[in-house]
């Protein structure tokens, strides 16, 4: 049986976070929550007299993007007309970039279990969202309702070369593409409301041959899942085809969630189809070095710096590292750890993240970012349990009245008397209760039932209100027991 290679690229097609439009004044509004047809004017409604302007602000966080995936940026772009007539396209063509992009010849350092390797961007240029359609049925009546809101919202579309060869590949890249945006400020990359969306190109070839086979592309793929199953799936119609010795015939193809299957939307489709042209009414876009060099001396360090960083510096394993990098907030609150309390590994720290803090923050739908408790706070808690003064177990009680009152450590720890009791004649007397109190379970642990110790031990925590320090508890306990063996 042939052995096929998988050559994909993708285009992600990313809204920019800006407060207005691409070519107008209108504001960039939810597309998920807020009432249709709200925010438009005669520009993105495409109306006959009406004149583009370039957003600045989109340009910027074009600019931004481009030097986060190491682009050789066009001092001189050009805006084009992409014509093609959809119910969601006012104008009859779309404002974008084509033989002249703003960006060009990038790479994105993606990690797999084969190892890290690049994936080649071939271009990274700006244009205008459509608006959306929303398909109705009244009265046994077909009916399409049309949106504008979302027409002429900043995009970039970054295209890559088809250096992808598995499904693990494309969610390496697509993850890392998203986490990289976000964490320069591009894009929300909320892909629930449609801020991000992936295009795939796919293509099988015989493992001996190196020239790409014939390419489908599947088109608006809202989430990772959605973006790895339609892959999957058209991967796998591809191979059913060529073993048949038929050929794969290029063409545009969606995806439906709710059956797991490709459909097809057009035939073969090429940049002559859409007959480009320069757009008349926009200058070239013209960007200096002086502006280029402002925009990189302003960046925020990089993912895969901060990884480097976190692994050399604070030794946490990768694990750990890529929770601590997904969200902003995240990041910032650790580092805000760090910087209180320099008497704590950041292992410390972290442990005490990623369980207990985010357990609650999942539990009661909060957020790092409105939490009662500030960095400096939050580490003079496990600093508490550090020092003996708490243990464990009464550390993690505090951090959740904390949490829920904003009160520090120190005050509920000495309002409520929870200070840990290492006396060890004290916890000797408790120790000496219980296993007077259970003569039962304490010779079922002579004759060879040893886990009753674990159950013992609690008994001893119980009755210390679980204030008693557990080491001493446990070598207090273990010293009477073995003195009852002899």
């Amino acid at each position: 049986m042939t052995k096929y290679n998988i050559d994909i690229g993708l285009e992600v097609h990313v809204e920019l976070s800006t407060r207005s439009k691409m070519f107008c004044s209108c504001a960039v509004v939810d597309n998920t929550t807020s009432p249709p047809n709200i925010s438009t004017c005669p520009v993105c409604c495409g109306m006959p007299g009406t004149l583009p302007v370039i957003n600045y602000n989109a340009v910027e966080l074009a600019l931004r993007a481009a030097i986060a995936l190491e682009c050789e940026i066009n001092q001189t772009s050009i805006f084009a007309r992409k014509n093609y007539f959809y119910p969601d396209l006012p104008k009859g063509y779309q404002i974008s970039q084509y033989e002249y992009p703003l960006a060009e010849n990038g790479k994105l350092l993606i990690h797999t279990s084969d190892g890290a390797k690049y994936i080649r961007i071939h271009r990274a240029h700006l244009e205008e969202d459509t608006g959306k359609l929303t398909h109705v049925v009244r009265d046994e009546k077909s009916y399409s309702l049309v949106n504008l809101n979302r027409a002429g919202v900043p995009l970039l579309e970054i295209v890559s070369e088809p250096d992808m060869h598995s499904v693990e590949d494309v969610a390496a890249y697509s993850r890392e593409l998203r986490l990289l945006l976000r964490t320069i400020g591009v894009s929300s990359g909320n892909m629930e409301k449609g801020v991000m969306r992936f295009e795939a190109n796919l293509s099988l070839r015989p493992e001996n041959c190196k020239e790409l086979g014939t390419r489908v592309e599947v088109k608006n793929l809202n989430s990772f899942k959605a973006m790895e199953d339609a892959i999957i799936y058209q991967m796998e119609i591809q191979k059913i085809t060529l073993d048949k010795g038929q050929k794969v015939h290029q063409q545009t193809l969606g995806w439906d969630e709710t059956t797991g299957k490709t459909f097809s939307q057009r035939s073969k489709e090429n940049a002559n189809d859409y007959r480009y042209f320069p757009e008349p009414d926009l200058p070239p876009l013209i960007v200096d070095q002086e502006w280029i060099s402002k925009i990189s001396a302003g960046m925020p360090e990089l993912p895969n710096a901060k990884r480097e960083r976190y692994m050399i510096e604070y030794k946490l394993q990768a694990e750990d590292i890529e929770r601590l990098i997904e969200e902003k907030e995240t990041t910032e609150f650790f580092e805000a750890c760090v910087q209180a309390n320099s008497s704590l590994t950041p292992k410390t720290i972290v442990n005490w993240m990623l369980t207990d803090l985010f357990a609650w923050i999942k539990q009661s739908g909060n957020t790092l970012g409105k939490l009662k408790t500030n960095p400096a706070d939050f580490t003079a808690l496990i600093l508490l349990v550090k020092k003996g003064i708490i243990n464990q177990s009464t550390g993690k009680e505090v951090l959740v009245e904390m949490l829920e009152s904003g009160e520090s450590a120190e005050v509920i720890v000495k309002g409520e008397g929870l200070q840990q009791v290492s006396d060890s004649r004290l916890i000797n007397d408790m120790v000496d209760t219980v296993l007077v109190n259970n003569p039962d379970e304490v010779n079922a642990y002579l004759n060879g039932k040893e886990t009753l110790i674990n159950w013992l031990f609690g008994q001893v925590m119980q009755s210390a209100k679980g204030k008693a320090n557990p080491q001493v508890v446990k070598k207090l306990l273990q010293e009477q027991l073995n003195s009852k063996k002899l």
